[in-house]
């Protein structure tokens, strides 16, 4: 009988290693972070190594006797790479690669490592691998043994292996090229957002930390389908879907990248053209991890990354997510929001809240009318209910009575 054998790829053991410059449970909670992260990407972390220090090490990013450590740590648990917790220089790279003889790892390789992975349509594509090409393309350095010795795993996705030799005009020009067709992208991007302005229907952008729930809350609400999993940026592609409140006023939702901690540079910037989904949005609806150990730290990234992306004047709905889950906070509260809620995305609980103070938002930023319209112009009506919302309207000798509440762009061609 023939043998057979198993030709699956072996799942990488990792070590984390990171560097606590002041609060060391700061430290630990990134590690933890990091630790789905490397199990987003297909890792499974053997061990965790954190050193107070009052900075990093410029040459090797931990201590010198750290180093030693490590090793020892590493050939002891049977480590097949370390992953640092922050973004390693290229001569730190290279360094530690030196001193440990093992694959070197950054947090953020491994989260463009994700993002390749998880990248469907064409736009996200070209952003994840425009950014995964800028990031190798310093470091180019650092890369060239440690891929070529493993060939694969993480790191290693995406536009592909780039070795010492590679020559930078080459991935300048790769770059260059991806710029081009990402600039069509997005002047497609542009002109549906000129059409939905010109459509007057709201805009609502949902923005949260990584698996607060957006993608859940989407679904519940719009039944969009979109993939929804227990896992780190289980979703990159934007979605959009229409949504008609109670009250028969339309907005239009769009589900946005998930922000986390220490998010690559190199990533907003090649992913701002979907990300300013919110910049652009009429209302920002925050989704909270209300169970999640971690959940003030989270709040402030998601805070701290809008205020990058230059979104700060819009109003905020703060839903606070997974209240079904035990390890709920007495009272929970979001001061930057104009309300903040409690719900359940998986169950419904609190989504019929939310969406009457979501019409209630969308009220105080309309124009309240009260005219009398001749017979003759009976189709400004059908504009007032597909855009706006009808209280009451009364046919009289004179023409139709009408009370309404509709946007400044209706009212302005009313």
């Amino acid at each position: 009988m023939a043998q057979i054998y198993e030709t699956d790829e072996q799942t990488e053991r990792v070590l984390l290693v990171g560097v606590a410059l002041d609060d060391s449970d700061e430290a630990q909670r990134s590690l933890d972070e990091l630790k789905e992260l490397a199990k987003t990407a297909g890792a499974v972390t053997v061990g965790k190594v954190i050193q107070p220090r009052e900075y990093f090490h410029p040459a090797t990013y931990v201590g010198k006797g750290k180093l030693e450590e490590i090793k020892a740590m590493a050939d002891e648990l049977d480590a097949t790479g370390i992953i640092c917790d922050d973004e390693l220089s290229p001569a730190q790279l290279k360094n530690l690669e030196d001193a440990l003889n093992i694959k070197i790892m950054d947090r953020t390789m491994v989260i463009l490592d994700i993002f390749a992975a998880r990248a469907n349509t064409s736009e996200g594509k070209i952003q994840v691998e425009m950014a995964q090409l800028k990031y190798r393309m310093t470091r180019l350095a650092g890369f060239g043994t440690a891929l070529s010795r493993l060939g694969g795993g993480i790191g290693t996705r995406g536009p592909g292996e780039k070795k010492i030799e590679t020559d930078r005009r080459l991935i300048r020009d790769r770059i260059s090229k991806l710029n081009a067709q990402l600039r069509e992208v997005e002047s497609h991007r542009e002109l549906q957002r000129r059409k939905r302005s010109a459509s007057s229907i709201p805009v609502a952008a949902i923005v949260g930390y990584t698996n607060a729930g957006k993608s859940t809350l989407l679904n519940r609400l719009t039944n969009a389908g979109v993939l929804s999993e227990n896992k780190l940026f289980a979703t990159l592609d934007p979605t959009t879907r229409v949504l008609r409140l109670p009250d028969t006023d339309k907005v239009l939702l769009t589900d946005t990248v998930g922000f986390i901690r220490k998010l690559p540079h190199n990533l907003i910037e090649a992913f701002k053209s979907t990300l300013e989904e919110a910049k652009y949005a009429d209302i920002i609806i925050h989704v909270v991890d209300s169970v999640h150990p971690d959940m003030d730290r989270q709040i402030a990234t998601v805070y701290e990354t809008l205020e990058e992306l230059k979104v700060g004047d819009k109003p905020v709905i703060t839903l606070f997510n997974k209240s079904d889950l035990e390890g709920q906070r007495e009272t929970v509260k979001d001061m930057r929001a104009e309300r903040s809620l409690r719900i359940s995305a998986k169950t419904g609980d609190g989504i019929d809240e939310f969406l009457e103070e979501l019409g209630k938002l969308l009220r105080e930023s309309r124009i309240r009318i009260e005219r009398c319209f001749s017979y003759a112009e009976a189709g400004k009506i059908q504009l007032i209910r597909e855009f706006g919302t009808l209280i009451s309207e009364k046919y009289t000798e004179d023409g139709i009575e009408v009370e309404a509440f509709v946007p400044k762009e209706l009212y302005d061609r009313l």
